[in-house]
């Protein structure tokens, strides 16, 4: 599980533009890391357009912000066109990183169970260290949040 104030785990995973992307490449910089259920549905459209109407704020807190959800490549440049968003998503399609984050859960839709990412963000600092973590998290204001932690992170 996942610990404030712990190194966050490493992992690498294949990113929207094809590339292998590694958590550890963006050590000197914060990374707003969070996982969200599924590409083009109604929260997490409008969760991702949040993240991109804000990205100049976060990008002045030397931050950036990844995203990863079980969604392949394809789904995600079809997702990043769509929605102009300019950050990266991630693809863990076995659900390897989500489970070892603690995100990847039995969820209870219309009655039916099933495996899937319970929305969470992990502010994590430039060294690596897990400054904040939002588990369960609801759309609506989230982006404040984030930014008021990137704030208070030296």
């Amino acid at each position: 599980m996942i610990e404030l104030e712990k190194e966050a785990p490493d992992f690498t995973l294949k990113s929207s533009d094809g590339n292998d992307v590694s958590l550890s490449d963006f050590k000197g910089k914060k990374v707003v890391l969070y996982f969200y259920p599924k590409d083009n549905t109604p929260g997490c459209t409008k969760e991702a357009c949040q993240f991109r109407d804000n990205i100049n704020t976060v990008k002045n807190k030397d931050a950036v912000i990844l995203g990863v959800s079980l969604d392949d490549i394809e789904s995600h440049k079809k997702f990043i066109e769509k929605f102009n968003l300019p950050f990266i998503l991630l693809s863990d399609s076995d659900a390897k990183v989500s489970t070892e984050y603690g995100v990847y859960k039995e969820k209870n839709m219309y009655g039916k169970k099933k495996m899937g990412i319970e929305r969470s963000t992990f502010i994590i600092d430039q060294k690596g260290i897990v400054k904040k973590i939002f588990r369960k998290v609801k759309v609506d204001g989230h982006v404040d949040e984030i930014l008021e932690v990137l704030d208070n992170i030296d």
